[in-house]
């Protein structure tokens, strides 16, 4: 067994890598990418990238991560769609949860894309007075529904600013910088349903 693996219940991780193999070669194909092209725009050899296709070898995070901004997807949707099955029942203790140290921002993560589903569910709890900026969307065009549980919140999204209140629905499509602000003495809890494009 490779170094840094986790070994699976109902499969060998050769067969792990096998189904990212086809994946990532099914990703070039769709974009109508030659393996010159991939090479050019990733960084990763010609040869590399004909190894990595044909399962002669596992990719690194790092040749993982530059073939998912090639791609526009992130490295955890990637890794979703080769996994051999998916769970219909998430409980409540195996929902990721993690904290911000900066801004308090709690997100716990409802529902993952998975394989064979493709849209995330996430909760988020926002503390009074707290903020958070991103720059840039990890997907430019992730269709986002934010939806107020309680409490209000800012989001200042292409020079406009939204306040919801509680039973709110804001959706857009992330393509710029954000500002999510709770502006009030609580903290604001908030639903997002995120689908990449």
């Amino acid at each position: 067994m490779r170094e840094n693996t986790i070994p699976l219940d109902t499969e060998t991780n050769d067969a792990l890598d096998l189904r990212l193999a086809l994946r990532l070669a099914s990703l070039r194909a769709d974009r109508g990418l030659s393996l010159d092209d991939l090479a050019q725009a990733s960084g990763i050899s010609r040869a590399t990238l004909s190894r990595i296709e044909r399962g002669d070898t596992s990719p690194s995070a790092s040749l993982l991560s530059k073939l998912c901004s090639v791609y526009g997807i992130s490295m955890s949707r990637l890794l979703a769609d080769v996994e051999a099955q998916t769970p219909g029942l998430i409980a409540l203790e195996a929902q990721a949860l993690w904290v911000d140290p900066a801004s308090g921002f709690l997100r716990r993560t409802v529902s993952a894309p998975a394989r064979d589903f493709q849209i995330e569910l996430v909760e988020i709890t926002l503390p009074a007075g707290a903020m958070v900026n991103y720059d840039a969307p990890t997907v430019h065009g992730t269709e986002q529904h934010i939806w107020m549980c309680e409490g209000q919140l800012e989001i200042a999204l292409e020079g406009k600013t939204y306040r919801l209140e509680r039973g709110d629905c804001l959706r857009f499509h992330m393509r710029g910088a954000a500002r999510f602000v709770c502006p009030g003495s609580s903290p604001a809890r908030y639903l997002c349903v995120s689908l990449q494009p």
